[in-house]
Order: structure tokens, then sequence, then C-alpha cells
């Protein structure tokens, strides 16, 4: 008999009666023996995975990275070695604080997140839309994003809860600026930059290390929303990111960003005025420019959305040998906590679900057991290579590996003493004035308009020490909100 010509049980066997449960008689009760009714129910039950914390409502694409400029004299990377070669990307897009069912269209950061399937395993740049964050180390994450959700006895956003936490962590001043300013709410995800944001690392076949950071600049422009179309789309239709997205390239009209990097020599972080490593700062163009690298394209949909977009693992974790962590405390924590959060969501072996494995190259580690295990990558069939009953290593079972010391990232000296470090960097004000100063009358305009509209649904004491922090950022900056708030100070 030819299974494929019946509907079937999850197993494989034939279901004779997909329509009605098997009951004690006409109208009786039904039998818990229905195994069928049983497995569908119980499925039924568990098609959701829990929603991601942030970044819970997103849309993904596939793609195509075409490197333009030879980057092996800072990095082994594979991806990065060969003027013209293409690696196959994917890439998701989101906002942060909204719950699944949340409008495109709000305030809020924009997840921008590039997965590339390389020779040499799959590298993540999970990054924003904006080149810097509220916080510089990750131990406070967790209690930002709850002021970002609902409050939990009202089930409402909490504006005062939002701005209290700005107010006792002014490093957040140049994010907030960003945030609040007309570059808060992107039109759409095909018409924004996108950053690692992070300090990383590369390094050469001579061992030599390099700081980097990752931009990619939309060939689309930048094109963002007033409060007032945001409030308008945001009713038309709650998923136009979602929408644009899919028509372009349904279009044939395949979204382009201009990848760059900037680099800093190892030994310049360590004299350099600005600590490279804290994530609330930029690195100015004037002392490392940007260098263009290759062009980012997206060009296929996915074709299941649960399967592709929502089980999609990325983790800045996600690193191959040429490219590396570096001492930012946020991406310190975030190669904990993102690995760690799929784990939690999807399962143990998440990575062996086929937009997460390894699309270029074979995986071959000793991880055995857990939820899915045996799940085939479509591309390279089992997961774990070698003898699948060997689950420890080394072993006289499995051939010898080849040599890997090559790949091993150089050492990296660290100095001083353990220690919770509070205030490494004093200067939270600098450039965030310098933002609102590149700012045109009717841009600062706005930003106060937004930002008193918000702040003036808090408490007298967080205005207060929100505003001394404007004014230390630039002084119109303060008088400008002490006016819209009709503040004494």
């Amino acid at each position: 008999m030819n299974n494929s010509n019946y509907l079937t049980s999850q197993s494989g066997a034939p279901i004779a009666d997909d329509q009605n449960s098997l009951s004690a008689g006409e109208r009786g009760p039904l039998l818990l023996q229905d195994w069928h009714l049983i497995e569908k129910l119980a499925h039924f039950n568990r098609e959701r995975i829990p929603e991601r914390i942030v970044h819970a409502k997103g849309t993904g694409a596939y793609g195509t990275f075409t490197l333009t400029k030879d980057l092996s004299d800072y990095t082994i990377a594979d991806h990065f070695n060969g003027v013209g070669k293409q690696t196959e990307t994917f890439v998701r897009f989101s906002t942060v604080g909204g719950e699944m069912g949340s409008a495109d269209a709000e305030r809020d950061p924009r997840g921008f997140a590039v997965r590339f399937y390389t020779a040499q395993g799959n590298h993540d740049i999970v990054g924003n839309n904006t080149p810097t964050f509220f916080l510089r180390d990750g131990i406070k994450f967790p209690d930002f994003i709850h002021t970002q959700k609902r409050h939990p006895q009202t089930n409402l956003k909490d504006p005062q809860a939002m701005w209290d936490f700005w107010s006792l962590n002014p490093e957040a001043m140049h994010q907030v600026t960003i945030l609040m300013s007309d570059r808060g709410i992107p039109a759409n995800y095909r018409q924004m930059h996108g950053y690692g944001s992070h300090t990383f690392s590369l390094w050469n076949a001579e061992g030599e290390r390099f700081w980097v950071k990752f931009h990619f600049k939309s060939q689309q422009g930048v094109v963002n929303l007033t409060n007032e179309q945001a409030d308008k789309l945001k009713g038309i239709d709650p998923d136009s990111s979602q929408r644009d997205m899919v028509v372009a390239i349904t279009d044939g009209n395949f979204p382009k960003w201009t990848v760059n990097v900037q680099i800093m020599p190892e030994a310049d972080a360590n004299t350099y005025h600005i600590n490279p490593f804290d994530l609330t700062k930029v690195w100015p163009h004037s002392d490392y420019p940007l260098i263009e690298i290759g062009e980012l394209e997206l060009n296929r949909l996915p074709q299941n959305y649960f399967a592709e977009v929502e089980q999609v693992a990325l983790a800045p974790s996600n690193l191959v040998p040429g490219v590396g962590a570096s001492p930012d405390k946020m991406l310190q924590a975030r190669l904990f906590a993102y690995a760690d959060a799929q784990r939690y969501r999807i399962g143990a072996n998440y990575n062996q679900l086929p937009v997460n494995c390894p699309h270029a190259t074979q995986a071959n580690h000793h991880q055995r057991g857990g939820a899915m295990a045996g799940t085939q990558c479509p591309y390279h069939g089992s997961q774990t290579g070698g003898d699948a009953s060997v689950n420890y290593g080394p072993s006289t079972a499995e051939p010898k590996l080849e040599d890997a010391s090559k790949l091993i990232e150089p050492p990296l000296r660290i100095d001083g003493e353990a220690a919770r470090y509070s205030r490494y960097d004093q200067d939270d004000f600098t450039q965030a004035g310098n933002l609102y100063r590149m700012f045109s009358e009717d841009e600062k305009q706005r930003l106060v308009a937004t930002i008193a509209g918000s702040l003036s649904q808090t408490s007298v004491d967080v205005q207060q020490r929100m505003l001394a922090h404007f004014s230390k950022a630039d002084a119109d900056y303060g008088q400008r909100i002490q006016s819209a708030l009709g503040l004494v100070v």
C-alpha cells in the first residue's frame, strides 16, 4: 500500500476518518483511545512556541552577500576572503518591544540580524537599525526590558517606568535621542540602515587582531514616518513592513544594502579617547572611516513563516574562524543569553532545523539526545557526523580530525582586577549633544514634541532628572524640553 495516497498520522499510519471522533454511541462521550484525535489536539496545543521576549514580531528573507573587497589582511574568515565570493544569507528584521500582534509602525528600534551561511559555519551579526544602544552592561538588560513591556498590574505600557529607568541611567541618552527623533519610526525594513552595533574582532593568518564594526547602508535610501503618519498606518495596516518586504521581493525589486566596516588596530583601543567597547558610543568616521566591502541582496522569501522566520535562531555567539567577540560588556552578556533563549524557546537541538543548520558545511560534534534529536538537515543529513553512537572525544572509534590549530584566535591580553566597575566612562552626554546639533530646526521641534508627549505622563521628579540629562547634552535641548513640559527648575 502506498501511504502517499492517504492522509496519515505523524508516524505515517493511514487515517480512515479525519472528520469524526471516536465516540461511545452516536451521542455518547468520546473515547481516550482515539489516538488520532489526541494527536491532532496535542499538536494544535503546541503549534506556537513561546514568542521571543524581545523582537517578537519579525520579517525574514533569504539573499546573497557578495564580497567586493578582499579582507585577508584583516581576517581568515572564508566569506571575507576572495573578491566576488558569494555567500547565502538570511536576514530577520523586527520591532523590539511589541508582542507578535503589535503594529510594525511603532516608535521602536528595529532588529537587523544577518546570518551568513559560510563554508566554515554560520556567522550571525545580530544587530539593530541604530549604531548604539541604551545600555553598556548586560546585567541591566532584564530591568530595562521590563520597563518597555507592560505594567505587571495594569497590563498597560508604562511611561513612568520607562523614563524613570532612563533618568537613573544617563548612559541611555544617545539612544534615547535617536529613538525619539525622526529616526525612531522607520517606514519599512527596506529603507533603513542596519548595524552590528557591537565591536567585534577580526584576526588574520599572521595572528594580528583588529577591532571591527559592521554597517549595512540601505541602497533604497532611508525613509521614516512622523507620529501622525505612523498612527494612521498602524490602523490601516498593522503588518505594513511585512507586507512591504513581501511585495518588493515578489515583484523582483530585491532590496540591497552596501556593507561597510570600520576597522581599528588592536593597540589603538588602549589609548583611544572613547572606550571602543562601549555600546552607547559610536566611533567617529573621521578617525575610522567606513570601508566598503560588499553588497547584501535579499531575493527569496521563506516558504514557511513559522519554520523559517519564527524558528530561526540567530545568536551573536554564532562566530566563525577569523571573527570573534570583544570585551564589549553587552556583547559578552548576549553571547550567553541569545543561544540560551533559543534553547528555551525551541529546544536543545534547534540548530538541526533547516533554517539554523549550516548550509555550506557539515556539522560534526558529540552532542546527543534532547528534544528533536535526529532531525535531519536537508543540506547535509545528520548533524553529528561520524559515528552517531559516539558521544565523546577524543575517541578511537572515530577517524582523527584535521589539525585545527591554524584556526585558533590569537590570545587577548587582559589587565586589571576582577571587580564590578560601575562608571568606567563618565561622558554620557557629548555624543547625544552632537547628534542633537546635527538636526534641522524642524527635526528638533518634532524631537522635543515627541519627548514631551511621553515624558509628561511621568512624575515631576523623573521629569526633573531627565531635564538635567538633556541640558548636559545641549543647553538648548534641555531648555526646549523644559518649556514644552512647563517645568520650573
